[in-house]
């Protein structure tokens, strides 16, 4: 396991970023997977989207850069950009560009990041009153570098969000705060958001090739942890279908996030950001997703999101309970 953590972060002498049109190559060529291409024959029409052409886009792009923000819209070549983007909203991506861990699923540049910039919680709280978001995402890179993790910088931007723009919604979706959770969690319960999201990303049998700095049992009990320590703010996850994972995995995941007092579910279809990542093993076909996402009503999830365009932010505004259901014993 050691081994596998060192190949997957990012080496102590390592460049911040390769801001490249091979970044996928660079990022990847220390990752542990089978990179056996599938024949999966031409991608199914449910996954066609249209290129972003909504002049809104160019505006909100606009607005972020004058703010020196990223966003995992972005950073992650997420495929609703031209949606999201189009009718103004986006999932704002703080504590730098540039993570400390290698997953084989992500975009995002691997190497050693700057520290975080103090300027950036009043940056972020004055875009979205300039955009007048109604409800507004806030993630992460990992930083495994920092001894919070970077939780600090969560709190900060959530306490001038409820100062400036009091009126908007805030959901979280962290890191697992590796070896410093009580302290990320006590920073964060002091200003907790809307909505706290940690996702497990895939079945823990694919942990090792696809998160091999992760350990799904320490996901779970982050998510447990926090509705025990802010029992009032509801909890989400989510997972990537198209690993290589077995339905029954999917449904025993489900299963333990909701025995760990998780309420809201997403699930979507993986996308290989470039060949050099992991591939896609398999389309899931939406009427399987539908299926799920009924299965996972029934298990007791207050709100299922699940479809193959479906990414962790997707409309979260749209998907929040009014309380979160009791926390099982």
């Amino acid at each position: 396991m050691a081994d596998s953590r060192r190949d997957a972060e990012a080496a102590p002498g390592e460049e911040a970023a390769n801001p490249h049109p091979g970044k996928g190559e660079y990022k990847m060529r220390k990752a542990r997977f089978d990179r056996t291409q599938e024949d999966l024959g031409r991608k199914p029409r449910w996954l066609r989207v249209r290129s972003p052409s909504d002049p809104r886009v160019h505006e909100i792009k606009d607005i972020l850069r004058s703010h020196e923000l990223h966003t995992v819209c972005e950073e992650a070549s997420c495929p609703n950009l031209g949606e999201c983007f189009g009718g103004g909203t986006a999932t704002f991506m703080i504590l730098g560009e540039v993570c400390t861990r290698r997953c084989s699923f992500c975009d995002v540049a691997t190497g050693r990041p700057a520290p975080p910039d103090p300027l950036e919680p009043a940056h972020l709280a004055a875009a979205v009153a300039e955009m007048g978001l109604d409800f507004a995402v806030i993630t992460s890179v990992d930083r495994d570098d920092l001894t919070d993790g970077g939780a600090g910088q969560f709190a900060e931007v959530i306490r001038l969000l409820r100062d400036q723009c009091p009126d908007t919604g805030i959901e979280i979706l962290t890191p697992d705060f590796r070896g410093c959770e009580e302290e990320a969690l006590a920073r964060l319960a002091e200003h907790p958001p809307t909505v706290f999201n940690h996702n497990v990303e895939t079945v823990p049998e694919l942990y090792y090739t696809v998160r091999p700095s992760a350990d799904y049992g320490r996901s779970l009990g982050l998510l447990r942890r926090f509705r025990e320590v802010v029992p009032d703010v509801p909890t989400k996850s989510g997972l990537m279908l198209g690993l290589g994972e077995e339905l029954d995995q999917v449904r025993r995941v489900m299963s333990d996030l909701r025995a760990h007092g998780v309420d809201i579910l997403t699930l979507g279809q993986y996308l290989a950001p470039s060949g050099h990542h992991h591939p896609v093993r398999a389309y899931i076909h939406p009427d399987t997703f539908k299926r799920l996402e009924e299965e996972a009503l029934e298990l007791g999830f207050l709100s299922v999101n699940a479809g193959p365009l479906v990414r962790s932010s997707y409309h979260a505004g749209d998907h929040i309970p009014g309380r979160p259901s009791p926390l099982p014993d």
